[in-house]
């Protein structure tokens, strides 16, 4: 992965909020004829994306929301949103696109970049081309042409 951004201090993240955040991303990005973004560990993505490119701040805000999906879902349903049928993830979901939209945006960005970087999303649900476009070996250049700018 690219450059650390964020040198500072970060929200840690135990393994129930990695959970959650699977679940969350599977539901944005779910199992269909190709796998989804649980099976491309799109939380692990998201959670080292967080920790090296958001401020603490930014971190706090995105997990609080994270939480705060969480506790609409004990609130609507009596259970936590992992223990939800797809039908009610799916719900919930659309509801925080309304009362959460800031963590909602965040996460869909996040778990989007996550999944079609990840290997599965870009050989299963893309079709990958490792040198896309056709390899001329002797293209002529003009005197003084730097390689690099073809």
């Amino acid at each position: 992965m690219g450059q650390v951004i964020n040198a500072g201090a970060s929200v840690p993240v135990g393994a129930e909020q990695q959970r959650l955040l699977a679940e969350v991303a599977d539901t944005i990005i779910p199992t269909t004829d190709t796998p989804g973004a649980k099976a491309a560990e799109v939380e692990q993505f998201i959670v080292r994306v967080m920790r090296d490119c958001y401020q603490r701040e930014e971190q706090e805000k995105f997990y609080a929301g994270l939480a705060k999906l969480n506790a609409d879902c004990r609130t609507a349903h009596g259970k936590g949103f992992s223990e939800l049928d797809a039908a009610g993830k799916n719900e919930m979901v659309k509801q925080a696109t309304g009362n959460n939209t800031e963590f909602f945006k965040v996460m869909k960005q996040l778990t989007v970049a996550g999944y079609f970087t990840s290997e599965i999303g870009a050989t299963k649900a893309l079709e990958y081309l490792p040198i896309p476009g056709r390899f001329e070996g002797d293209v002529p250049m003009k005197p003084g042409q730097k390689a690099w700018a073809l």
